[in-house]
């Protein structure tokens, strides 16, 4: 079939296209930017901004199903950023599924979109939205998965929204990179203490992806409940959850990169958040504070969730198993201090 894929430039869009691909499946892509390594894949690539309609009008036109991965992520920058790259571009998609009559449309969303500031334990997809969001990246993910899910049914469309949860593995441009520089430079502090998360290897979150495509459409053995996933958000991670410190610190361990001792408390480092946003705010500071409400909130509280939903509706099982994420997220790791990018 002929799916578009947004964000196939980036780290879990990038898994989606190679694995379309190799079953068979035309991709065309779609960015600002050049990607080089998609054209040699065989994509067809459409350069331009989705925050712009007849963009998303002319990538969508001619295709059957969108997975619509890209996203303005992090937690700091301008609400206009976030709202063009994460809503806007979201909606003129929407549209242009609908005007187009296409029938599938799979949307990358987050956990975080759920998140309050506090615990979720083996929580299920009744949690709600919470009143008021951290930051803008989960606040604008919340309004576009909204509005995917809100699409559902019109003019035949089916629609899901996955949230994978931390997702990791060879490739990582931001969580495990930023740990592993912090972690040399003596610059990482663990935030409370026995708390637990979900973490997602990358090709997990991706084979999701297709299990959710699938579904939508009521095909293949491992949708056994053909359309249920119309509509509905889920979660997606590895099924256990794992103590941060603990998980970090086998990374650390295994490159040769110290132990993290530091340890500080959440209330001190949701405190210091505050403060450091107000002051990048107010002097108009460049890049990104070291820490934020939301990133103190995110390390020192347990999230992890239940995968029941997935499993059952789209039939949804690791591709790569712990160890052997651990073991390939390793070899990338020791490549890239070897080569002097960590």
């Amino acid at each position: 079939m002929k799916v578009l894929v947004t964000g196939a430039g980036g780290f879990v869009g990038g898994v989606v296209a190679r694995m379309l691909r190799a079953r068979g499946d035309e991709v065309r892509t779609v960015a600002r930017g050049d990607y080089p390594d998609l054209t040699r894949l065989g994509c067809v690539h459409v350069r331009g901004d989705l925050a712009e309609p007849k963009v998303a009008q002319d990538a969508v036109a001619g295709t059957e199903a969108i997975i619509h991965v890209a996203a303005k992520a992090g937690v700091w920058g301008s609400a206009a950023d976030y709202e063009a790259s994460n809503v806007t571009a979201t909606q003129n998609l929407l549209d242009a599924a609908v005007q187009h009559g296409l029938q599938r449309f799979v949307f990358t969303s987050s956990p975080s979109v759920t998140f309050d500031g506090g615990d979720a334990v083996h929580a299920n997809e009744s949690l709600p939205y919470p009143a008021k969001h951290l930051a803008h990246y989960p606040r604008t993910k919340a309004e576009a998965e909204r509005r995917v899910l809100a699409a559902n049914g019109k003019n035949g469309l089916r629609t899901c929204a996955l949230r994978p949860h931390l997702v990791y593995g060879p490739g990582d441009p931001h969580l495990l990179p930023r740990l592993v520089k912090r972690a040399k430079a003596g610059k990482l502090a663990w935030i409370g203490a026995g708390n637990q998360v979900d973490v997602t290897y990358v090709d997990n979150a991706a084979h999701a992806h297709l299990l959710a495509l699938d579904a939508l459409a009521g095909a293949g053995a491992s949708t056994p409940l053909g359309m249920n996933g119309a509509g509905k958000a889920y979660f997606i991670s590895q099924g256990t959850p794992v103590h941060p410190d603990a998980w970090v610190g086998a990374l650390l361990s295994a490159i040769g990169v110290p132990p993290v001792t530091r340890r500080v408390r959440l209330p001190v480092a949701y405190a210091a958040g505050a403060v450091m946003e107000a002051m990048w705010s107010l002097f108009g500071m460049k890049g990104e504070p070291m820490m934020t409400r939301f990133v103190a909130a995110q390390l020192g509280t347990s999230h992890h969730y239940d995968l029941t939903a997935a499993r059952r509706d789209l039939g949804y099982q690791l591709l790569v198993n712990d160890e052997e994420a651990h073991r390939r997220t390793v070899a990338w790791l020791q490549e890239e201090l070897s080569a002097g990018r960590l």
